[in-house]
């Protein structure tokens, strides 16, 4: 009974983990797109999906990656206390102006914990008056926690790119330049995926 247990355990997060197929030309192509700026991107294609990675609107609805299905995702985890993830948002929401669409979106999703947590980050969003980062949150930290358990980040900011199924494409530590050729080479490269 254990063993059946065990390997029932086993071979549902196996399932889990390969959620998506993977996608190693698709990533290739981020990937020799990713310089300058964007050097320490990295295409992974490596199979993970997150269609079902939960967080809330800014009114508190439940909301999952799925929700977006059918457009390829710029997904940015970001935090009011966390300098480098500020200094980063005005780029985003340029990308944001310029490329949001029925075919692509970044999705900025603020992990600030605890009381007062959502109201920091939208008084941060709205001092900063971004026309197109609307707030996303996960306040329980859930998210991030697997994606530090899947080691896929281990800090703030953290992006992810994901093709229109919510499959990961791409993986970047730290911050970038977003609104420069080099970030709009790879949202470009992300978006003509789709043909």
């Amino acid at each position: 009974m254990g063993v059946a247990i065990a390997a029932w355990f086993y071979l549902g997060n196996a399932a889990e983990a390969s959620a998506c197929p993977v996608q190693a030309m698709p990533a290739q192509v981020i990937d020799a797109a990713a310089r300058g700026e964007l050097a320490a991107l990295n295409g992974t294609g490596q199979g993970r999906g997150y269609a079902d990675m939960a967080f809330k609107d800014a009114s508190g609805a439940d909301m999952t990656i799925a929700d977006f299905k059918g457009k390829a995702l710029l997904v940015n985890f970001w935090a009011s206390w966390c300098v480098p993830c500020r200094e980063e948002m005005p780029a985003l929401d340029a990308i944001a102006t310029e490329y949001n669409s029925d075919r692509f979106m970044v999705l900025p999703i603020n992990l600030d914990i605890g009381a007062g947590g959502q109201e920091k980050a939208q008084d941060f969003l709205d001092e900063g008056q971004f026309a197109n980062l609307p707030l996303y949150a996960d306040n329980s930290f859930a998210a991030f926690e697997r994606l530090k358990r899947e080691a896929v980040a281990v800090g703030l900011p953290a992006t992810l790119l994901l093709d229109p199924e919510g499959c990961e494409l791409a993986v970047l530590q730290g911050p970038a330049e977003w609104h420069s050729n080099d970030g709009k080479a790879v949202v470009e490269a992300l978006i003509g995926l789709r043909g």
